[in-house]
């Protein structure tokens, strides 16, 4: 665990400590009501619940993570980090089923009442235990008496020389994968931080349904289907209130009092009106919430339309995603999945009505196929379901009435195409972070662990105008001088303007006219470029050769330069 790789790479040990130390970080931005330990076996040095195992280190117990961990974690990191880990625990016998026991321990000493368990092991040793097999017994038999309890166990392996071998024991230590399909057995050993972290980040969270519902396909054929939301936007988390006496959270409580007597009202007291035909009609809670139900909440299905049918425009707001909930319904899995392959077969969508919950107004969604996909190291991609996209209904789009304005000639838009193909790239979204954002928990990391200044951040949204430059060479300025009127300086002051003279004086000094001829003019017609010249050239371009005008407005003048000069 400790012997650096190749080319100064981290030791897999530091590999683990920062991976450990990035889980701490994100549980106390995202998640602040998780639990956490950390537990170290095969060590020198003894330290857990009543000492009851040797060889394992309770590093930290299980409870929320807090700056005070980050900071431990940090001094483990780098080549001191490992002396000190070295000083502190030292290195002794392995016996990874006291290691599992140690961590039951941990999990029934907590008495809060845990959504679901998670156990991770960091190794780099395929046999850990070198062949003892009483001790391999021990820790198959404590791998599932865990497993019966709800915990699941995940095998985080990392490189070493001649491969890790993962069937020599693991295999039967490792739970099965879950219903999401995580192929921890297949994986092949992590040889970066970055690969790691993407494999700590894709296990260390539970995916939870936003809800569950009933998918109806027909008179009696239901299936029960998990709601999820893929991605969310990143906000800021929002002020708590606190109490200048104790720095306690403050609780806001909301009273309703009758305006004469001052009396507290109950919610039953309160009534709902509504002013129809002169008339106040008065309705309890109950009347209001019937007249608000359309249907139970679920998905119903109403057809299906080819693909061709749904239009970019019809996006309005982020999709959700359902995957099928064999838990709720028995032989949803299989009924789901047949619908998913006839669907992609077909290049077609389902049309449905959607209820997300009670006394909320139905709307109508497409159920988008999305077959399953896998990276290079077998690890998924992108999850098999369907997009839940919400569709507009007829009064949502608006026709709008474009006003006329001037449009471009054919040798700007083959130059502004040329453009556009120098500066395409490979967009990612997730390669862009809010630099608000990182920049806000950067100085609560500061502030909490004391650091004398937070961590600089790179703000990858602004342009990397050097490289732009380069790419661009000149066709910038060209694109520039057939846009642009003659002497345009987007980045120059606008000139001052002249104060009239007060008194005796002349007035403000008259710039001298701009004078064309008839040739120059037609030339710039035939280009399409007419447009580059201002409005005051061109009334003096109209003066001079006689051209009439209804109006003063640019395009009005271009027009009528236009129609004279091409006869």
């Amino acid at each position: 665990m400790f012997i650096n790789g190749e080319d100064g790479e981290p030791s897999n040990f530091d590999m683990t400590m920062q991976c450990v130390r990035s889980v701490y970080t994100s549980k106390i931005i995202s998640s602040d009501k998780d639990l956490a330990a950390l537990v170290f076996y095969g060590t020198k040095q003894s330290k857990n619940p009543r000492n009851s195992f040797k060889h394992v280190y309770v590093y930290h117990d299980l409870d929320s993570p807090g700056a005070q961990r980050v900071q431990d974690i940090d001094k483990l990191r780098g080549e001191k980090g490992a002396e000190l880990a070295a000083e502190i625990m030292g290195s002794g016998e392995t016996s990874l089923g006291d290691a599992l026991w140690c961590c039951s321990n941990l999990y029934s000493d907590i008495k809060l009442r845990l959504s679901h368990k998670r156990l991770m092991i960091f190794t780099c040793r395929d046999n850990p235990h070198g062949g003892d097999n009483a001790k391999d017994r021990q820790a198959r038999t404590k791998a599932a008496d865990l497993k019966e309890t709800g915990v699941v166990v995940d095998l985080m392996h990392l490189t070493k020389p001649g491969g890790f071998n993962v069937s020599l024991f693991f295999c039967d230590i490792v739970s099965p994968p879950e219903e999401e399909r995580e192929l921890g057995l297949q994986l092949e050993p992590c040889e970066k931080l970055e690969d790691l972290q993407k494999r700590v980040r894709a296990k260390e969270l539970k995916k939870r349904a936003q809800s569950r519902l009933t998918f109806s396909l027909g008179e009696g054929v239901n299936l029960a289907v998990g709601v999820y939301v893929l991605s969310r936007t990143a906000t800021k988390p929002s002020a708590v209130r606190l109490s200048r006496d104790n720095n306690e959270p403050v609780r806001s409580k909301t009273r309703i009092f009758h305006t004469h007597s001052g009396s507290l009202l109950l919610p039953s007291d309160t009534k709902r009106a509504q002013v129809y035909g002169n008339k106040q009609i008065v309705m309890v809670k109950d009347e209001v919430d019937e007249i608000k139900k359309f249907d139970d909440p679920g998905l119903v299905l109403m057809g299906f339309k080819p693909m061709d049918r749904l239009k970019l425009h019809h996006h309005l707001r982020p999709a959700l995603f359902i995957y099928p909930e064999e838990e709720q319904i028995s032989g949803s899995s299989c009924m789901f999945t047949a619908l998913l392959l006839k669907c992609s077969e077909k290049n077609a969508f389902a049309l449905c009505k959607y209820i997300p919950r009670r006394n909320t107004p139905p709307r109508f969604v497409a159920l988008v196929p999305q077959r399953e996909e896998l990276d290079k190291s077998q690890t998924q991609a992108t999850p098999p379901g369907f997009h839940v996209i919400f569709l507009p209904y007829a009064d949502d789009i608006r026709t709008l009435d474009a006003h006329r304005c001037p449009s471009a000639s054919d040798e700007q838009v083959d130059k502004m195409k040329e453009i556009v193909h120098k500066l395409c790239f490979k967009y990612k979204s997730d390669a862009y972070e809010n630099p608000i954002l990182q920049q806000h928990y950067r100085n609560l990391e500061a502030l909490a662990l004391d650091m004398l200044a937070p961590e600089p951040i790179e703000d990858f949204t602004m342009p990397k105008v050097k490289m732009i430059d380069d790419h661009l060479g000149s066709l910038a300025q060209e694109f520039k001088d057939l846009v642009c009127p003659l002497g345009y300086n987007p980045e120059g002051k606008p000139a001052a303007k002249h104060k009239p003279a007060e008194s005796g004086g002349g007035g403000a000094e008259k710039k001298p006219k701009v004078e064309m001829s008839e040739q120059e003019l037609r030339d710039l017609v035939a280009k399409g470029t007419l447009c580059k010249l201002t409005v005051p050239v061109l009334k003096d371009a109209c003066k001079q050769f006689g051209v009439r005008t209804t109006g003063t407005k640019k395009q009005e003048l271009i027009d009528a330069l236009t129609m004279q000069l091409s006869k």
